[in-house]
């Protein structure tokens, strides 16, 4: 798994402690203010704010698995690799650690991946259009897609699924978004 930043709002926690400052008719003290005035609007859950600040993630090498739940956040905008468009013909996969711990099921799913690559291209070999032949195509396929949420959904999302009860692939890229996220804009992740 890749998780690569593409661009975040110009000085994120600026714009959230401006945007607050509209909603209270206040002006800054003195210098720092913007992370305590952050941290007190985490804590009262004034989240309205957070909305104003962006960030845009490139993830590469997770399963369509992980993107059908990722896909779930509706307060966010995709853009992810096409099996319409893109000949699946030599797809990669992502084995579930589970079945890379068992060498028997490791076989298993290594021979279910073979079949569906090899029922797919006999499907485009035969003249059948791309976009009706990765029906045969596996969840387990590795897919890239861009990703963009303000930090409010963000937070929301980091929330639920960096959560130990979340399947183990999501949990992963929720936990790679927060380590980035807290790196460039850490009084607005902070809590997590």
């Amino acid at each position: 798994m890749k998780v690569m930043l593409l661009t975040l709002t110009p000085d994120p926690e600026l714009v959230i402690a401006k945007s607050a400052r509209v909603c209270y008719a206040s002006e800054p003290k003195k210098e720092g203010d913007e992370s305590r005035l952050i941290g007190k609007l985490r804590d009262l859950g004034h989240m309205s704010v957070f909305e104003h600040a962006l960030a845009t993630f490139l993830i590469e090498g997770v399963s369509r698995s992980l993107t059908h739940q990722l896909v779930r956040h509706r307060l966010a905008s995709y853009s992810q690799q096409s099996q319409r468009y893109v000949n699946e013909k030599a797809f990669e996969y992502i084995t579930p650690p589970t079945m890379e711990g068992d060498s028997n099921a490791k076989h298993i799913f290594d021979e279910a991946m073979d079949m569906s690559r090899k029922s797919y291209a006999k499907l485009i070999d035969a003249g059948i259009p791309k976009e009706d032949a990765r029906f045969v195509l596996p969840n387990a396929c590795s897919t890239r897609i861009v990703v963009s949420m303000n930090f409010r959904e963000l937070r929301h999302f980091i929330k639920l699924r960096a959560d130990a009860k979340s399947q183990w692939e999501i949990r992963e890229l929720a936990k790679r978004m927060l380590e980035i996220l807290k790196e460039k804009a850490p009084n607005a992740f902070a809590d997590l």
